[in-house]
Formats: C-alpha cells, structure tokens, sequence
C-alpha cells in the first residue's frame, strides 16, 4: 500500500477512535484494540497484527505495571490515611471558598512538575487534592484539565523529555531552545492561573461559600475508605517511606517498575502485616487497577499496530509534503501549528527525531535559525498530553476518577488555548517569527 493510503488510514484512525470515545459509543478499553485491528486488516494485514499488537503490548509493559502498582501503593496510603493531615490543613486554608482550591491546584501541579516527569506529577497532585475536591463537591474534571495543561507546560523543561529530543535532534544546546521560551512559559502558566480563576468562580456560583470550620491537626476528619483501614499511629513511618519513595522515583535509581512494586510491598507489610487485611485493602483498589492495566495494555495494541504497519511513519510525511514551497519563510510558525497533530497522532519520538530535522533544514534556507525551529517545535506539548498515545494521561483519568473521553472533551478546548498563547507570548518574544 502506498505511504498516502496508509498515513490517510493512520489519520482515520485516530479520527476514528476520538470519535468513538468521545462520543461515549464504544468505551476505550474496547476502542483501542478494535479500531486499530480494523484499520489494520484494510491496509492488507492479518495474522501479522497478531504480533505487531504483542510487539506495542512488550514494549508498554514496564508502563502498565508502574501505574498498577503505584495506584496500589497510594491506594494504601490514602486507607492508611497518610494524606488526612494534609486535607485537614488545605480546609483550614481555604475555608471552603472554591477559587483558592482550583488555583491551589495550578501552583500545585506547576511546582510538581518541576521534576519533570508527568506521572510524579499526576499521582502527587492527585492523591493531594482529589479528597479535597471530593470533599467540597468541586468538579473532579477540573482538577484533571488543570494538572495535565500544567504539566505540559512544565514539561518543556531540558529534563522534562521534549526539549533533550529537539535538542539533540537538531544537534544544539538544549539551553538554545529552552531559554528563549521562559518567559513564553511564564505567560501560558499565568494564562491557567486565569482559567483557574475563572473555574473557581463558576464552582463558587455552583456551589456557594461552603463553610468549613477550621480543622485541627488531629480532628477525626479522613479521607480513608473506610476508617478501619486507617493507620494513624504510622503516620511519621508512612510519610517517610512515600518521602523515600519520590526522592529514589525523582533520581532515578531504581527503575520505577520495580521502585513501585518494591513500595507497595513494604508498604503493605506495615501497614497490613494480616494477610486478610491486606487482601481486603487490595479488593478495595481492585477495579481502578484493573481498568487502568486493561487500558494501558490496549494502548500498547493501538500503538504496536499503528507502528507495525507502517501509518507511524507515512503520517509525518504526508503532512510535510503538504506544505507549499511558498509557505517556507513561515517555516517556525508552520513547525508550532503541526507540533499539535504532529506530537498526538504520532510519539514525541517520531516528531521530534523523524520530522524536525526535515522542517529545520526548510528553514535554514529562509534564515531561520535550528534553536527557532526547535523553540517552536516545543509549543504542541500541552496539547500532545491528550493523545491517546500517552501511558501518562491514563494514569491521571484513573486516579481523578474521570472518564478518558470525558476528560478529552473537557479539556480539549483548554489544551488548545493554552497552546495558542504559548506560541503567540513566544512570537510576540521574539523566541521564533511568524514569518523569516
């Protein structure tokens, strides 16, 4: 088949499954293995998708079980209630006013990032505030929407993954394409600081000043499922071990795979040393699990399937053999428009590694420079967070509690925007033109 049909078929994929899920008429699960299989068996393959599937399966694997057992371990810790005392003081903060819980969850989610990786953030934010949202009865999409855009936008830092990938891809500085966009980041992180604002004021109007009276540190107050499970006297020892367990994830000494199932354990044999206790705390978090494994496997199905037969490779050159060569003294801005389609329909890697060479070398013949090229290139990722593609984005829906479609729909205006104001604070900066 040729490199059109298959990047066509890739792009309908795709199409397809948003579709499907958005519109609530398949569940993802179901969606994501057989759609791919589908498109699969019209671009002439059949019993070889077996093996691309298992391929996407191996390759996703570490992933999946990462995000099983680190749903465990918090899971365990919110029964333990190691995160009471953290609740009992935001509500102390707050006194029930919406606003200042929805931009706490910005600043949050933005200082969270700052290690650079997506699913820290997630699983630190959330475990943080979703017993206070719960609590209050503030829309749990919000937080979600939130979290993501912040840390798409934090994810443009040298150790957060795009920037390393643009930078070496181009063969400059990681500094040269991420220093020039500090300011821009500064202003699309203002720009949620405004949307959260404007959340807090409709969930205020929702809900009205809920009045909470100032919570003492140790007030019975708990966020555990069931207040049996809890584990006070731990407190100290759970709150070091998790402690221990963000600095080893943060520097990268063990494998977070093994880091995980080595924290649940420990974990576990403290907190529930009777087998039954423990196996009634497992039971609790059994269906998030699940559907969050179930879910990152069929992930590896879409995947392995989109690589294996060849869309992975043919939709980047489709769309860049769509551009006019009189579009090429808008090199940069054409590079910000398609690091959106470009970075959700494809990986980071397939971007940045197979497609931003070709689109830097058509700007070098304009004047424009590699570091612009690779700035620009930076501007899709708070919209790349909502790719199907994305393991990280899995774990964020499971742990708020939100569907995977749902969250798409309600955040998808949102990513958009704030890619928009990314790219237009760094034009306006002089980070890279409009036109060379």
């Amino acid at each position: 088949m040729s490199e059109g049909l298959l990047a066509l078929l890739g792009f309908a994929m795709v199409a397809t499954f948003m579709t499907l899920i958005m519109s609530g008429r398949l569940a993802p699960l179901v969606a994501l293995i057989l759609i791919p299989v589908a498109f699969g068996l019209v671009a002439g393959h059949g019993l070889e998708l077996g093996a691309m599937a298992l391929a996407g399966v191996t390759k996703i694997a570490p992933t999946g079980v990462m995000i099983m057992f680190a749903i465990l371990y918090f899971g365990l810790m919110i029964d333990a209630g190691l995160f009471d005392p953290v609740v009992r003081r935001l509500l102390a903060v707050v006194h029930g006013d919406p606003v200042r819980v929805v931009i706490g969850t910005v600043v949050l989610a933005v200082v969270v990032s700052l290690d650079g990786d997506g699913s820290t953030t997630y699983m630190v934010t959330v475990a943080a505030l979703l017993p206070l949202y719960v609590r209050m009865g503030l829309d749990p999409r919000i937080m979600a929407c939130l979290i993501m855009l912040s840390s798409g936008v934090m994810n443009l830092t040298p150790w957060g993954g795009p920037t390393a990938r643009a930078a070496a891809a181009l063969q400059v500085d990681a500094g040269a394409i991420f220093q020039p966009m500090i300011p821009a980041m500064g202003v699309a992180i203002a720009w949620l600081l405004v949307l959260a604002w404007l959340y807090g004021r409709h969930e205020r109007r929702r809900l009205g000043a809920i009045a909470f009276e100032p919570v003492a540190f140790d007030a019975g107050f708990t966020v555990s499922s069931e207040r049996a499970a809890r584990r006070p006297r731990l407190l100290l020892v759970n709150a070091a071990l998790t402690a221990g367990l963000l600095v080893a994830l943060v520097a990268g000494v063990v494998p977070l795979p093994a880091l995980f199932m080595g924290g649940f354990a420990v974990a576990g044999l403290i907190n529930y040393p009777h087998p039954a206790d423990l196996r009634a705390r497992i039971a609790a978090h059994a269906p998030n699990v699940i559907a969050m494994a179930g879910l990152i496997f069929a992930a590896g199905v879409f995947t392995g399937i989109l690589g294996g037969t060849g869309m992975v490779e043919a939709m980047p050159k489709s769309l860049l053999a769509a551009i006019p060569p009189g579009m090429g003294p808008y090199m940069a801005s054409i590079t910000a428009a398609l690091s959106l389609p470009m970075t959700f329909f494809v990986s980071n890697d397939a971007f940045y590694f197979g497609v931003l060479p070709v689109l830097a070398e058509a700007g070098g013949h304009y004047g424009i420079g590699k570091a612009a090229i690779g700035s620009a290139a930076l501007v899709g990722q708070p919209f790349h967070l909502l790719s199907p593609l994305v393991p990280s984005t899995y774990l964020l829906v499971s742990l708020a509690g939100v569907e995977f479609g749902e969250h798409q729909k309600f955040t998808l205006r949102w990513a958009l925007a704030t890619c928009a104001v990314l790219a237009a604070a760094a034009m306006i900066g002089g980070v890279f033109p409009l036109r060379a």
